[in-house]
């Protein structure tokens, strides 16, 4: 089997309401489709969601680069994906979430050869339940305590919500959500690199009364060597994300025992290939994680479901961001239930497809 065609397509979506981050506000989810077509009649979907400020790619960038990858993939194995991610390296460094896509599209084309769903394609199993949470982006207190009643009244049952002000600002936004919703539901946080280190620990120590599941990345990825300490010493458990892209940040972050969960993410690692590394170093440590992703559609979730069930470490479920875009384009894939719990198809490969009208409509480019 080889590869005989490639194509790429960028498709930005519109979102529901703003989305704001310590990182930036977001108005639109600009993805990247990306098809795969074999000599055999087989074609393999993957898609990503480039962010500028976490991985250094835009929409733009991400189709350039695109076409240097498909240009050295053409005649290539897709069922060889350690090699096509070698190729994939030797041709450029970084873009890890354009990489992603192309990753994802040879997952499905060789989980449909196989006959397999992908989750079982990669010895996983469907025994577990996938429970998203919902994410509340950064505004003010009075806002984000009404945004958290309404996502309660919708059904969720996690919250997750978006940090990194000041040490006034966030205490104030986590102590009107929990007077809003009560004490019980599970509330995790996520503060996008946004406090210093010495920051970090005060704001983490005044939140510890509130019942919070994690902390991701309290502060830049590259004070990494301030998060062994910021663990030891922080009441709240600590989730490594923008400073954990790939298994060598995974290696290195075992090695310094600098948090205590992992946040995997295809658009960091370049998909799935190497997020099975990530995945292998923390089962051998013991590490939990967490599957999220970025704002992409229910096409690129439908692979992070899929890999949600190929370990047992793998706990937490950060998977809403398609239930946050105004248009759905995906054929199959995952579904949610009105309490945000996730249904994984169980079709051959990664079970979801995009609408061909919707396809007819994007700008196209084509490598054969």
């Amino acid at each position: 089997m080889k590869i005989k065609k490639i194509e790429i397509y960028p498709s930005p979506i519109k979102l529901k309401e703003p989305f704001i981050i310590s990182l930036g506000k977001h108005e639109y989810a600009e993805n990247i489709i990306v098809l795969i077509k074999t000599d055999d009649g087989l074609t393999g979907f993957g898609e990503c969601c480039p962010f500028k400020t976490i991985n250094g790619e835009s929409m733009e960038s991400g189709v350039v680069v695109g076409k240097y990858l498909a240009q050295n993939l053409l005649g290539k194995n897709p069922l060889d994906i350690a090699a096509c991610s070698a190729v994939m390296d030797a041709t450029i460094y970084g873009n890890s979430s354009i990489k992603s896509a192309f990753d994802i599209a040879l997952y499905d084309i060789a989980a449909q050869h196989a006959q397999l769903p992908l989750y079982a394609f990669l010895r996983g199993k469907n025994n577990k339940i996938l429970l998203t949470d919902y994410t509340i982006s950064i505004d003010n207190a009075d806002k984000m305590a009404a945004d958290a009643q309404k996502i309660i009244a919708a059904g969720f049952q996690i919250i997750k919500v978006k940090l990194g002000g000041t040490k006034e600002q966030d205490i104030e936004r986590i102590k009107n959500i929990r007077e809003a919703i009560g004490n019980e539901i599970p509330l995790r946080i996520d503060a996008n690199q946004g406090w210093k280190a010495e920051e970090a620990l005060d704001i983490l120590t005044a939140l510890a009364p509130y019942n919070l599941q994690h902390c991701e990345e309290p502060i830049p990825r590259w004070d990494f060597m301030e998060l062994p300490r910021i663990k030891k010493e922080s009441p709240i458990s600590i989730m490594a994300d923008e400073s954990c892209c790939d298994h060598h940040d995974a290696k290195r972050l075992i090695a310094l025992s600098a948090c205590d969960q992992f946040n995997v993410k295809l658009g960091k690692s370049s998909g799935i290939f190497k997020a099975l590394k990530i995945i292998q170093l923390a089962e051998a440590a013991d590490i939990k994680m967490q599957v999220g992703g970025f704002l992409e559609s229910r096409l690129a979730f439908t692979a992070s479901a899929h890999l949600a069930l190929s370990s047992n470490n793998i706990i937490h479920f950060d998977f809403d961001s398609p239930l946050m875009l105004k248009e759905d384009y995906v054929l199959g894939g995952i579904l949610y239930n009105s309490k945000g719990e996730i249904t994984v198809p169980e079709t051959s490969g990664l079970g979801a497809s995009v609408d061909e009208n919707y396809l007819k409509a994007l700008k196209k480019t084509v490598i054969e």
